[in-house]
């Protein structure tokens, strides 16, 4: 069960990752770690060490490693047929399209593959709804976002980052977007005008450090947005699905937006799965030929992302959330309230914190990697912070473990 304090002999692992560096552009910073084998919330590096998966890749295996409904269900579709393109139809489309809008409680569904396809598509989608239904002058749009978010990594996602990494050196920079500090309810309303079309955010936001907006936040942007003929669009790529103890982030304030963008834990940790997901009145601006993607809502996608809508119907995900989340934020709050404590803040909301580290104590990747030493995968976001996201499907005593572990490195 436990992994256990880890020996960094580092002779296999130091190889694959050299060989690695040689061969891949470093647009990435992985910890030290060659992952071989996973299951549940555990993974196995090549040289048989075992580590506590505390970050599921960043919400994406929200229902565990190798989760078996979801392996099944691959296993299955991948014995029929994987990919039709959108040249065709096939037997799976209708079914997720359909039970995907039930979940929402929306009416339409456009798939994609990844989160920052489904964002683009979300932009494309505002746009083209506020030239043909809302009346905008061509080429007028705005789309007013958050600063501090993270919506993906896009040449167009990227020109309305507030984040210098992300952003430096791959201008020029797509116009029509208007930046406004995260959850300042002031600073939305004076930045909404005749022209704007649609409000882009995060209910919570990730990559910036799990950042919980002011309560009441979402609820004003509705109603702004309801009054002023504005679509809200709420990016869930990270905080849906179950993430916070709800099936969507939005529903912790009763809120409910023009439009879903889903992606990550809808393909399980299996294939990229990723939506928009709207009412007719929006998405069915769009005709033949005007977007759309090869492998889009193909049927190896649609099987699983099946599985997955069903699971969460049960609630035992959402549940499961919020019952490991309270008692998850309870023993961090108690660490960051001890005497000596290396953390000086703790954020989130369900089974999802943020957790910023004195930096006296050392950088969030220096923590991250005294905590893979220790057997626990955690990481870093904006110098000072850990994530920590595990699977809900962890168990509360492997839980308790990872958290003792990180009193261990912090406390």
């Amino acid at each position: 069960m436990n992994g256990g304090p880890v020996s960094r002999t580092e002779n296999l692992t130091a190889e694959v990752i050299a060989s690695a560096d040689a061969h891949s552009a470093h647009n990435y910073h992985p910890l030290p770690v060659v992952v071989a084998t996973a299951e549940g919330a555990w993974m196995t590096d090549i040289e048989g060490r075992r580590y506590l998966d505390m970050l599921a890749g960043y919400s994406a295996l929200n229902f565990g490693h190798g989760n078996r409904r979801l392996i099944d269900a691959a296993k299955a579709q991948l014995e029929r047929v994987t990919l039709t393109s959108r040249a065709f139809h096939h037997d799976r489309f209708a079914e997720f399209c359909a039970r995907l809008a039930e979940l929402c409680e929306m009416e339409m569904v456009l798939p994609m593959n990844t989160g920052a396809e489904a964002v683009e598509t979300a932009v494309k989608t505002a746009r083209k709804w506020g030239y043909r239904v809302k009346g905008v002058p061509d080429n007028r749009a705005k789309i007013v976002v958050a600063g501090g978010n993270f919506h993906g990594r896009t040449t167009t996602i990227v020109s309305f980052s507030t984040d210098p990494e992300a952003r430096a050196d791959f201008g020029p920079y797509t116009p029509g977007f208007e930046i406004v500090p995260y959850g300042d309810a002031t600073a939305m309303r004076n930045a909404l005008t005749e022209n704007t079309v649609a409000v882009l955010i995060e209910p919570i936001q990730g990559e910036a450090g799990v950042l919980v907006p002011p309560s009441g936040y979402l609820a004003t942007v509705r109603e702004l947005t309801r009054e002023r003929n504005i679509l809200f669009i709420a990016d869930e790529i990270q905080s849906g699905l179950g993430r916070t103890g709800r099936t969507f982030a939005c529903e912790h304030e009763g809120v409910a937006p023009d439009m879903y963008v889903l992606g990550k834990a809808l393909g399980g940790g299996v294939v990229p799965v990723s939506a928009v997901v709207s009412s007719e009145a929006v998405l069915g601006v769009f005709g033949p030929g005007e977007h759309g993607s090869t492998f889009g809502g193909n049927p190896l996608a649609c099987a699983v992302a099946l599985e997955v809508i069903d699971m969460l119907r049960t609630g035992e995900y959402q549940q499961r959330a919020t019952e490991l989340g309270e008692h998850l934020h309870r023993e961090l709050a108690l660490l960051a309230g001890s005497p000596g404590s290396g953390v000086r803040e703790v954020r989130g909301r369900g089974l999802w914190a943020g957790v910023d580290i004195d930096p006296t104590r050392g950088t969030g990747r220096e923590i991250s990697e005294r905590l893979v030493d220790k057997g626990v995968l955690v990481k870093d976001t904006h110098g000072s912070t850990i994530r920590i996201a595990p699977p809900l499907v962890i168990s509360k005593e492997d839980l308790d473990w990872g958290l003792e572990r990180l009193r261990e490195v912090v406390g």
